[in-house]
């Protein structure tokens, strides 16, 4: 689609819900992520969730100010994080998942790389898996495909250990998107319909500033491989690099970049931030519906 200027313009939705188990997820509006960290070492809340009670009020808090997806994780993956075993991450988020879905009405997505993990959290209710490796460790694939679940597929090169040091690409949004292109395909190839599917370019996951912001100013080549775009940058170091802001004072940034999103067409915001979040993309969701209705 282009306009009057002969500009690319972002596609047209394909999908407007996400199918998941025993319900779907209505993406005819962006929506948000809140984050819950159940992890001592997370970049930005490590150790404030780890209690199972804890975590269950961020939830609760969480789904009262809009949050229609709750993303659970027990293994941090900023860069340079240490690798937690699987037992531990199990001990970490299975209570979680089963008082979340016992209480609260939301998507449980799960943040995890391992499928005995995927695995044992469809068997406690969760939802989604949002796997930064998209669904590359070995196993994996299979363990989503023999649930009902969807799956969040992310670019990242390299492993949380790794990613950071020194990435580098020819064409990092014409890369980053044959990568999600082949990984849809792969999963599509094991049995995973697209309505299960999403996908997210990974900001910060094994790029530099000018990557992200390549990436940010291109989101609309991402969407137009016509899956739910998620995106997450709440909190994370593109914005202090511009900024020059401390991790608790980004949320001004995250807001405006949860904004430019939605404006580009990302259906699914990741935040730690849910109510303000929630409200800036509201807006920008609002804008968004109109541009989409004038182009036809």
């Amino acid at each position: 689609v282009a306009d009057h200027g002969g500009r690319l313009l972002p596609a047209p939705f394909s999908f407007m819900t996400l199918d998941l188990p025993g319900r779907t997820l209505d993406l005819g509006s962006a929506v948000v992520m809140g984050i819950l960290n159940v992890t001592p070492d997370s970049f930005s809340d490590g150790g404030a969730h780890a209690v199972r009670e804890a975590a269950l009020a961020a939830a609760r808090r969480m789904v009262d100010e809009g949050a229609a997806i709750i993303d659970i994780g027990g293994e941090s993956t900023r860069p340079g994080a240490t690798p937690v075993s699987e037992a531990e991450e199990l001990d970490r988020v299975l209570p979680v998942i089963e008082a979340v879905a016992r209480e609260l009405d939301c998507v449980i997505s799960v943040d995890t790389m391992k499928p005995a993990v995927m695995r044992a959290a469809a068997a406690v209710g969760a939802h989604l898996i949002n796997d930064v490796n998209a669904l590359r460790a070995p196993g994996a694939i299979e363990a989503v495909a023999a649930s009902d679940m969807a799956a969040c597929l992310m670019h990242m090169r390299g492993t949380p250990q790794t990613m950071q040091l020194d990435p580098s690409y020819e064409d990092v949004v014409v890369e980053v998107a044959a990568f999600l292109e082949a990984r849809v395909a792969a999963c599509e190839a094991a049995g995973i319909a697209r309505e299960r599917l999403l996908v997210d370019p990974g900001f910060g996951f094994g790029k530099r500033l000018d990557h992200n912001l390549r990436l940010f100013a291109s989101l609309d080549a991402i969407v137009a491989l016509g899956l739910p775009v998620l995106v997450g940058v709440s909190r994370k170091g593109m914005l202090g690099q511009i900024l020059d802001l401390s991790v608790e004072r980004r949320l001004n940034g995250g807001l405006a970049a949860a904004a430019i999103a939605v404006a580009s067409g990302a259906l699914v915001i990741r935040s730690h931030d849910v109510q303000a979040t929630v409200e800036a993309v509201k807006f920008a969701a609002a804008v968004r519906r109109v541009q989409t209705s004038i182009r036809g």
